[in-house]
């Protein structure tokens, strides 16, 4: 029976070690790079708003749906270092764009503080992959001393496949530039390959994937926990029992 109780313990051991290896995997894999100025304040969670580019025809050759929060490292009107975190309300947000064979771009502008943020996603017609490619942003906020732009043109962020959607319902970070960034909620997107105006099937984000992986080791480690307790007992009661077997 030691040996019996020695191999549950150590079954006990390795099963917490895998769940305690899932539940960091998934604090690494969410947690945003961090920053160097405290934040100004805290919005909350952003409401997701659904925004459309139609082409020539009227029909639509971009759809997104997403919640976005805006990450801006300014200097304030007395010039000392602010970190900014804004919500694009979409009720106040105003979405255009173009559509090309291999090109397509979504402006989102609110008159209120005066933001532009515009993607711009690119379509690899030999692999038929796209990827967002750049971002750029103009705003004028109350505190800032001065009008801030920016824009990265080398941008690698939202893979998909044409005629599919890229989905990611895990609060996710793009890194713009040293002084700005994008938190992303339950974003889905298709810039390309669309069919009327509905998304394609959608390409899981590995957020997602991560976030969904965790219950099923968690599961299987407590199945083979529970089942190898079963087998070492019903061994030990065999054990038992041959002991009165008379000779």
């Amino acid at each position: 029976m030691t040996q019996i109780g020695g191999v549950q313990s150590w079954c006990l051991g390795v099963t917490l070690q895998l769940i305690l290896a899932a539940v960091l995997h998934q604090g690494f894999a969410t947690v945003a790079p961090p920053t160097t100025a405290a934040p100004h304040k805290d919005p909350g969670r952003p409401d997701k708003g659904n925004y459309l580019v139609t082409g020539n025809n009227g029909t639509a050759c971009l759809l997104a749906t997403m919640g976005l929060q805006l990450n801006l490292t300014f200097t304030s009107a007395q010039n000392k270092t602010l970190q900014d975190v804004v919500n694009l309300q979409p009720n106040v947000t105003k979405s255009s764009g173009s559509c090309e064979a291999e090109s397509a771009s979504l402006r989102l502008t609110t008159d209120a503080d005066k933001t532009n943020l515009t993607f711009f996603f690119t379509l690899n017609t030999t692999s038929n992959k796209y990827h967002l490619s750049e971002v750029s942003l103009s705003a004028v906020w109350p505190d800032m001393k001065e009008p801030f732009s920016t824009h990265n043109n080398s941008l690698d962020y939202l893979r998909g496949t044409l005629g599919y959607s890229y989905m990611c319902r895990e609060e996710q970070t793009l890194d713009v530039a040293q002084d700005f960034s994008i938190n992303t909620f339950q974003l889905q997107v298709q810039p390309f390959g669309l069919n009327g105006n509905q998304f394609g099937a959608a390409e899981e984000c590995q957020l997602d994937e991560d976030d969904m992986l965790i219950p099923i080791i968690v599961g299987a480690a407590l199945a083979g926990l529970v089942l190898i307790v079963l087998l070492a007992y019903l061994i030990g009661r065999k054990r038992s029992h041959a002991g009165y077997q008379t000779i």
